[in-house]
Order: structure tokens, then C-alpha cells, then sequence
């Protein structure tokens, strides 16, 4: 088809169409191998797979993976509202800093200049030092037809950010300390947003 294209001499890129092969998805549902055989005909299509979990959930899930690797779409997992569901966690990182927002009721255009001196806990510096690698990550993943590196930096996005969460309260009675904590988990919430977007999976408010 490259050839082809080229030969037509169409004006296209030199390396167009590019490709990428994927390899065969497994299915997993109630514990047990949902049997596919391409001689009996029988299998499972993208369609059964959303409406049996949902759209967000396929997308996540599939993206999350190097194209030529074997995978195990795990039905159950996808449907579990727990951490170990990568999807679900990543939501409710964005669903959790937007209660916050929510329960301090300000301006969040007010927190694009704030003093972020107080943020000097580990955590937050490491949730700083994470948020400040998106957009190189996003420029390798895209060169690269990377999606799952998307998926992945999400995921430990969420997990930083959790450990934020755990290690310090952000609504303080300190103005100052509490605008550059609020700064910070607002950058989060817009990352993780973002990030989400690219792979086409949404980024609820509440949870």
C-alpha cells in the first residue's frame, strides 16, 4: 500500500502510512477464559466489551498496553470501583481534587499566581516534579505511537497524587500554605483532564 501511494506520487510523507501490529486480546470474565476460536467463528468484539464494562473502561484498558504484547482484558477488573481497577483510580483522583475545589468554593483562575514557596513536603515535590514531566512525556508518546505511555504516566500521576492527599490536608486555616496546596492539586486535576482526553476516556467531577 506504501508503495503504492508512493508510486502514485500524491505528494504524501515518505514514511506514510505507518503501521502498528497488534497482537490477539484475551478475554476474562467471572474468573473463567472466555473461549475465541477463529475456525468455530466464535469471538468477542469491541462492542460486547463496552457494554459489558463501559467505553472509558475499554479504552483505558487497551490503551494501557504495548500493542505487541499478549493481554488479558479482565471483565471483572474493569467493573471494580477499587484501586486496582487503573481506570477507576485515575477518575477518582480527578472526582477527589475536584471536591476540594468544589468544598472551597474560590476562584481557581486566583491560584495561576500563587506563592508556591510552602510546597516543600516530599510529597509535593514529587507530585511537582511529575506534573512538570507531562509534556515531554506526551510529546515521546506521540512520536513514538505510544498511547499506553499516556496511560501509564496516569496512573502514576493518580498515585502521587494520592500520596499527597494522605500526607497532607490542603484546606488549612493558613491562606497562603492553603493557596499553594490548592494550587498544586489544581494543576493535578487539569493534567489528569488532559491526559485523559488524549486517550478518550472521561474525567468525571464526582465519583
Amino acid at each position: 500500500m506504501r508503495a503504492g501511494l508512493h508510486a502514485a506520487n500524491v505528494g504524501i510523507p515518505h514514511v506514510y502510512p505507518d503501521y502498528v501490529l497488534q497482537t490477539m486480546v484475551g478475554v476474562v470474565k467471572g474468573g473463567e477464559e472466555v473461549k475465541i476460536s477463529k475456525r468455530a467463528g466464535s469471538y468477542v468484539t469491541l462492542r460486547n466489551l463496552i457494554e459489558w464494562t463501559s467505553k472509558d473502561a475499554v479504552r483505558f484498558f487497551l490503551l494501557s498496553r504495548k500493542p505487541d504484547t499478549e493481554y488479558i482484558f479482565d471483565i471483572d477488573l474493569a467493573l471494580a470501583k477499587n484501586n486496582e481497577n487503573p481506570v477507576y483510580y485515575v477518575q477518582y483522583a480527578h472526582a477527589r481534587i475536584c471536591s476540594i475545589l468544589t468544598t472551597w468554593c474560590g476562584d481557581e483562575a486566583s491560584l495561576k499566581n500563587a506563592d508556591l514557596s510552602p510546597l516543600t513536603s516530599p510529597q509535593a515535590q514529587a507530585l511537582m516534579l511529575l506534573l512538570a514531566k507531562y509534556p515531554e512525556m506526551l510529546s515521546h508518546a506521540a512520536a513514538g505511537f505510544a498511547p499506553h505511555d499516556v496511560a501509564f504516566y496516569l496512573r502514576e500521576l493518580a498515585a502521587c497524587y494520592h500520596s499527597y492527599y494522605d500526607a497532607e490536608r490542603i484546606l488549612v486555616d493558613d491562606a497562603v500554605v492553603k493557596t499553594a496546596r490548592l494550587a498544586l492539586v489544581a494543576a493535578t486535576a487539569q493534567v489528569l483532564h488532559n491526559g485523559l482526553a488524549v486517550l478518550g476516556v472521561s474525567a468525571p467531577r464526582k465519583m
